[in-house]
C-alpha cells in the first residue's frame, strides 16, 4: 500500500490525482493488476471520469449540489450530513486496471479525489490488488 495526502480548498472540490495513483503503482513496482484507489473518510470520495474539459468536473460538483443540498433540514447534529451522503453516492474507492505499469484508463479518463466538507487535508490510500 502507497499512501498520498491532498489538501483541498474549497467546500466541494475534485482533484486530479491521477499522476499521484500513477507514482504509487511506480513505487510497488507493479507490471499488470489493478490496484483500490480508497478514500478513509467519510465525506469524501474518489472517482473516475473525464479530465479534458473542466466544465465535467463544475458539472459534477453542480449536479451533487442540486441533488444533495446542504440545507435539506437533515438531523446530522455536525452539520455535514450532506457530504456524508455525496459520499456513499460517489463511494470511497475505485478500482483502476494497470498493464504494462501504467493506469489502463481511457483516453479522457482521470481519476478524481472527491472533497465534499472541505477544505480539508485528507488521505488517499493505493492498494495492490
Amino acid at each position: 500500500m502507497v499512501g498520498f495526502e491532498v489538501r483541498t480548498g474549497a467546500r466541494s472540490a475534485f482533484v486530479d490525482i491521477t499522476s499521484q495513483v500513477q507514482r504509487a503503482v511506480d513505487e510497488m513496482g507493479m507490471a499488470d493488476g489493478a490496484v483500490l484507489v480508497w478514500v478513509p473518510h467519510t465525506t469524501a470520495g474518489v472517482t473516475v471520469n473525464e479530465g479534458a474539459d473542466p466544465d465535467v468536473v463544475r458539472d459534477m460538483v453542480e449536479a451533487l449540489d442540486r441533488a444533495v443540498p446542504w440545507d435539506a433540514g437533515w438531523r446530522h447534529a455536525e452539520g455535514n450530513a450532506a457530504a456524508h451522503v455525496k459520499s456513499s453516492l460517489v463511494g470511497c474507492g475505485q478500482l483502476v486496471p494497470v498493464a504494462g505499469g501504467r493506469l489502463d484508463l481511457g483516453a479522457w479518463q482521470t481519476v478524481w479525489f472527491c472533497e465534499f466538507d472541505g477544505p480539508r487535508r485528507r488521505s488517499v490510500r493505493v492498494h495492490a490488488v
